[in-house]
């Protein structure tokens, strides 16, 4: 077994959020104190640093992921009110990720910049009585924020959303994913002074080890990037690949339609589509095209499960089923699955979101969501006997006011995200659009309530979508 070993160099008793570890309960570690938590190999989460009740900045970890490497980065997406690193245990003193002094950074950038720009980042940078910086709040949700991080610690921590969807995201960003060698402990130091893991000895940069890359230079970087995606897409094609941590987040839904925390992350095995099958053969989903063509149908496990939320999976699918023009297949499934299927790859698109076995239950739920937009109906329903669905069988895309519609990269137009995304906020028009042809019983809108959920107790629902 291996441990998350959680140091607190403050003076003062410091409370981090833990999502995917030590239970899922919150840790308070006494000053000049620290913590052990249990890791085991697969699992994925966060440590969080709470301040004045608002979470800052925190160490994402996957244990034993791809190629049974850890990645672990810190990421400041969601704020900052003190300092934060992390590394492998073993590692050399200097090689670690995260800004050893982010806070002081912070405050002497702060104190520089004029004061039209101090005015423009009102309400998202806090002074304590003496007008230093104590708490950001989160870059990625206010484009003047993450301008002003990067001018102090571009390349030391994730501070926008990094690559997700069809946004290629920061490459200062992107390579805080960058992987570890092997799986170890995990040392992870909190402190409102040096959080170097040796404050006497100076960063020297990040370890990389996947694909036995260890300290590539500076000017071979971007050929081993390409290298790592290459091999990465080669073991998709294997349907061994499995994805890093994503810095978005999405609730799961449960048994009962509210979101809730869905179990930790649990390997996922996914078997390649049947032909054609008239009913349901074994865990997974049916699947319908209720089309007049051919269509490509992608599935997306969650990245990982935690407390209340899970990491939306936008770019890294684990498989696609073509399906011919009113074609219905089985798809088998791992009883552990997650996730959802879509039309095609691109944003935005109707959501049907599925976990193959609950774990209260052990029944399949699932539900149908616009909240990332809307390219056609989509319908689940039971097959278990039961005879429950829900969803929409109307083209709401179809006489939608201009203000409420988006283009996928393809230009296929769509409505737009109601919840939001990498793009900005949820569109109102959309919002108010989908309410008035759907009601708030067909699917999420806005918000993680009020929709009943279809369950099936043969683990397999069945999913229609119709394509105009």
């Amino acid at each position: 077994m291996h441990y998350l070993r959680i140091h607190n160099r403050s003076n003062h008793p410091q409370t981090f959020q833990c999502h995917g570890y030590n239970g899922n309960k919150d840790l308070t570690i006494k000053a000049n104190s620290q913590a052990n938590i249990e890791a085991a190999d697969g699992t994925s989460g966060a440590i969080i640093a709470v301040h004045e009740g608002v979470i800052g900045e925190q160490c994402e970890i996957t244990k034993a992921g791809w190629q049974g490497n850890d990645t672990i980065d810190i990421s400041n997406i969601c704020g900052a009110g003190g300092n934060m690193t992390c590394q492998q245990v073993g590692d050399a003193p200097g090689k670690f990720k995260g800004l050893e002094t982010f806070m002081q950074a912070c405050n002497d950038k702060w104190h520089k910049l004029p004061q039209a720009k101090r005015d423009q980042l009102k309400g998202h940078v806090f002074l304590d009585g003496k007008g230093n910086v104590k708490r950001i709040g989160a870059p990625k949700e206010f484009q003047p924020l993450e301008e002003f991080v990067r001018t102090f610690a571009n390349g030391r921590t994730y501070i926008g959303v990094g690559a997700w969807g069809p946004s290629k995201g920061n490459p200062e960003d992107n390579k805080q994913s960058s992987a570890g060698k092997g799986s170890k402990d995990i040392l992870i130091i909190y402190s409102d002074g040096n959080a170097a893991p040796d404050p006497s000895k100076p960063f020297t940069g990040q370890s990389i080890a996947a694909f036995n890359l260890m300290a590539i230079p500076t000017a071979s970087q971007d050929k081993a990037d390409a290298d790592v995606k290459d091999k990465v897409a080669e073991q998709d094609v294997k349907a061994l690949n499995e994805p890093v941590v994503s810095q978005q987040t999405i609730e799961a839904r449960g048994a009962n339609g509210e979101k809730q925390m869905a179990q930790a992350a649990e390997a996922v095995e996914f078997m390649t589509a049947t032909a054609a099958a008239p009913g349901p053969s074994g865990p997974g989903i049916l699947l319908t095209n209720k089309s007049a063509k051919k269509n490509t149908y992608f599935f997306y496990d969650n990245f990982w499960n935690g407390n209340g939320t899970a990491g939306a999976n936008f770019d890294h699918p684990l498989k696609h089923v073509d399906v011919g023009p009113n074609q219905t297949v089985h798809v088998p499934l791992s009883l552990a699955f997650k996730g959802r299927v879509q039309r095609g790859d691109q944003q935005p698109a109707t959501w049907a979101e599925f976990q193959v076995k609950a774990s209260n239950d052990g029944r399949a739920h699932g539900d149908i969501s616009v909240q990332q937009g809307c390219d056609g109906a989509v319908t689940v329903a039971s097959t278990d006997g039961t005879n429950v669905s829900n969803g929409f069988v109307k083209d709401i895309v179809k006489g939608a006011p201009a203000a409420a519609l988006d283009k996928k990269p393809n230009n296929e137009k769509v409505l737009a995200s109601t919840e939001g995304n990498w793009k900005g906020p949820g569109n109102q028009a959309a919002i108010d659009w989908c309410y008035k042809q759907l009601g708030h019983d067909k699917a999420y809108i806005k918000g993680g309530t009020g929709v009943p959920d279809v369950a099936s107790k043969n683990n397999c629902l069945h999913f229609t979508f119709y394509v105009v």
